[in-house]
């Protein structure tokens, strides 16, 4: 797809997910806002742009405050005139288990991923409003934020609340032409290598060469960053216009659209519902509507 004209931020897009997102944004066409902590890799990844004949800068920050968003804005409009899709990419982990999570590592990662996402994608509304074009703003939840996951209160909370803002502001942003949505992504990043199922495949990938197995791509659903990458792309195109208030998965082989939360089992009851009431209609019929929780443990074929 042809993005040329376009202008995108990737904000934590230095390492991993987020370069894979800049250089596959880049690789189409669009003008790229480059974003990290760490100038070192900012610079890398704005070189490594231009040096494959696309068009990049960066901008050294952390996100969260108001004024790096208002900086990451004013990046892409002062260096390239305008603002079509803002990727808030940025994350930490700080995984405790409840009673170990202290209030420094939670507020650490609302602060990054939720007030992060919430800040840049402000100032994208209010910078793509004034063009009156419409515009992309693509943010980033993951399976924990959907499913929980042990040791990821911090996490899970922050992505369970990524994709209610997709819902929501897809709603209030429809009227002015802006797309929202949130991708759910799953790749090989130095996260995944800490799995003990997915650990040495990744490392035998990465020494050899050879591509992950089918289990791996297709019933994990987990590949390359460049795998996903391609979500990218086709949602800051003109292909995806109308495409809003999603989740979408996208991993190895595997594309998925996420469910949102509904009611999947109901009862009722005349006069209302005492105690009594709730637990024998959960004896009798709601309880074997319960939902699972939990990302499940991968399943690797018996060799």
């Amino acid at each position: 797809m042809d993005l040329t004209g376009k202008v995108a931020v990737v904000t934590g897009s230095g390492r991993g997910l987020g370069r894979a997102y800049v250089e596959a944004l880049a690789g189409a066409g669009a003008s790229v806002v480059v974003n990290d902590v760490d100038a070192t890799v900012v610079d890398e990844v704005v070189e490594a742009v231009r040096d494959a004949g696309g068009r990049a800068t960066g901008v050294t920050a952390a996100v969260g405050t108001t004024e790096t968003a208002d900086a990451l804005v004013a990046a892409a409009v002062d260096t390239y005139g305008r603002l079509d899709t803002m990727v808030t990419n940025a994350g930490i982990l700080r995984d405790r288990v409840l009673w170990k999570m202290s209030d420094d590592d939670f507020d650490a990662v609302i602060d990054v991923h939720l007030r992060g996402t919430f800040t840049c994608a402000r100032a994208a509304a209010v910078r793509m409003r004034e063009q009156g074009e419409g515009g992309s703003i693509v943010v980033v939840s993951s399976p924990a934020g959907q499913r929980g996951n042990f040791g990821q209160t911090n996490y899970a909370a922050a992505k369970a609340g990524i994709v209610a803002f997709a819902r929501t502001w897809a709603m209030e942003l429809a009227k002015a032409g802006i797309d929202v949505n949130a991708i759910v992504p799953v790749a090989a990043t130095e996260m995944t290598k800490t799995i003990p199922a997915f650990g040495p495949v990744i490392e035998e990938a990465e020494r050899t060469g050879s591509p992950y197995p089918d289990w791996m791509r297709k019933d994990e659903g987990l590949g390359t960053v460049e795998d996903v990458a391609s979500l990218l792309v086709y949602l800051a195109s003109d292909a995806s216009k109308g495409v809003t208030g999603q989740a979408i998965g996208l991993g190895g082989d595997r594309l998925a659209v996420w469910s949102h939360p509904s009611e999947k089992a109901v009862a009722f009851r005349d006069g209302g519902w005492s105690a009594e009431d709730i637990a024998d209609a959960w004896s009798a019929d709601l309880g074997d509507q319960a939902e699972t929780y939990g990302i499940p443990a991968p399943t690797v074929p018996q060799s």
